[in-house]
This record gives structure tokens, C-alpha cells and sequence, in this order.
């Protein structure tokens, strides 16, 4: 397995960006690491990424120079375990809404003895074939993120048992999915919302690092000022705003 550089940045204190690819494109998740991104997060919860199309996409990210991160479509075991054999550097799990369910990400990214994933001579593994499997139990143990995201009043008001679980590497904060579950859809950015953003910046209080969204680049400083250590942009809000301006500069001419 590859040494996990968004995962020793991390360590070190150090902030990452990166951005999501919601589409099923190896070519956009390589430029994306090309571009100097840290990592790529392919989108396997909404749209219509599948594992086989997220296969191509870790090969690309890896190619492009970024760590690839699924964000995978639920928190099931075996769900999780097919995104991480294919050799994604991390998943990101939606929707955590207590200890039990963070529990349970941690479960399904670890083997033994820090959780059960289920082992086999897979490409996470070399196929089997630089390593024993023991070795690269241990190496997946310590290079693969278990990233919980918090996206829901619920989750919040769970935080403090959730703090408490063992394993997990990074809490990614979704403002849009916690802009709707407290009654602002489509207003992320809605005083309410980011009030209890930084109630969760607070409560945290760098226990384990944060990571947030940005859709542009004075919010992406913003995130990082604010104490976020890992931001992720999104390739459809990046290619409109700089598709927008040329297309404005050239009708100005």
C-alpha cells in the first residue's frame, strides 16, 4: 500500500486541499492531482459512481500525484470494504449520527486488531504480491483515513460521544446537509448554520482535525483561518466561476 500523504500532512498539522469528483471520470481525477490538489474525493454518494468507475478513478489520482478518498454511499461494512480494496487512500462516510455509527466506519476501515475488515489479495494489498498479508495489514492499519462526516443537528448534538471513539482520523463538517436538517436548505453559508459550525470548531477543539467544504478561494482561507485542516472544493462550482469569468472578460472585448 502507498504511504499516505494527505494522512502524515494531517499528522504533522499541516492543512490539505483537494477537491470532489462527482462524476465517473478517471481524466478529471487525474488533472485534479496534476493541478497540485493533496486529494481527490470521488463521489460515490450521490450520482453515479460505482466501484467499478471509482477503480479507474484511484488509478488516475494516483497517477495525477493525489491521494484518492471515496466517499462511499453508506455505512455498511461490506459497502466500505469494496471502496478500500480497489486502494483508496481513505472513505468518508455520510451521514454519522452517533457513536455507534462512527464505531462502525472505524470497524470496516481496520483490520484486526483495531477492527474487521475483511482481508484478501486485493490491489489495496499489491494483489499479494510485494508483501505478506500480515505486513500489509499493519501498513493499511496505519496509512488509511477513517473520515466521519458531520452533517446533521443530530450529529452535533452527539459530538461529544462521537469525540470519544477511538480511530477516526479526520470529522468533515457538510454545511449543506446540515444547513437542511436545520430547516435552510440551499443556505449553507445561513448565519444559523455557520453558528453551529463553530460551535463544532469549538467543541472539537483540535481533538482530532476538521475538515469542511469551499467554494471559492477566500472561503477556502477562510476554512483554514477558522481552524479547518482539510478543504474540499468541488469540480462543477470550480469550472463554472472560471468558465463564467472568461466567458464575461471576452464578451467585455
Amino acid at each position: 500500500m502507498r504511504e499516505n500523504k494527505v494522512k502524515r500532512k494531517l499528522q504533522a498539522g499541516e492543512a490539505v486541499i483537494g477537491c470532489f469528483v462527482p462524476y465517473p471520470s478517471a481524466e478529471l481525477a487525474e488533472i485534479c492531482g496534476l493541478i497540485g490538489f493533496d486529494f481527490v474525493l470521488i463521489d460515490a454518494e450521490h450520482g453515479p459512481t460505482s466501484v467499478e468507475s471509482a477503480y479507474h478513478m484511484v488509478l488516475a489520482a494516483e497517477a495525477g500525484g493525489a491521494t484518492p478518498i471515496i466517499r462511499v454511499p453508506q455505512n455498511a461494512q461490506q459497502v466500505i470494504l469494496r471502496y478500500l480494496d480497489i486502494g483508496a487512500g481513505g472513505i468518508m462516510v455520510p451521514q454519522v449520527n452517533s457513536a455507534d455509527e462512527a464505531r462502525a466506519v472505524v470497524t470496516a476501515a481496520r483490520y484486526y486488531p483495531h477492527g474487521r475488515r475483511g482481508i484478501a489479495g486485493v490491489r489495496a494489498a499489491g494483489f499479494g504480491l510485494q508483501q505478506s498479508l500480515s505486513d500489509y495489514t499493519a501498513q493499511a492499519n496505519a496509512e488509511t483515513l477513517a473520515i466521519v462526516q458531520i452533517e446533521s443537528l443530530a450529529a452535533v448534538e452527539r459530538l461529544p460521544e462521537i469525540l470519544e471513539v477511538p480511530g477516526i482520523d479526520l470529522l468533515f463538517v457538510g454545511p449543506n446537509d446540515l444547513a437542511q436538517s436545520m430547516g435552510y436548505p440551499g443556505q449553507p453559508l445561513h448565519p444559523e448554520v455557520q453558528a453551529v459550525v463553530e460551535q463544532v470548531v469549538r467543541q472539537v477543539d483540535g481533538r482530532v482535525p476538521l475538515g469542511t467544504t469551499a467554494t471559492t478561494p477566500e472561503l477556502a482561507r477562510r476554512q483554514i483561518e477558522r481552524g479547518f485542516r482539510m478543504v474540499a472544493a468541488n469540480t462543477t462550482a470550480l469550472l463554472a466561476a472560471s468558465g463564467r469569468a472568461l466567458i464575461e472578460a471576452a464578451r467585455k472585448g
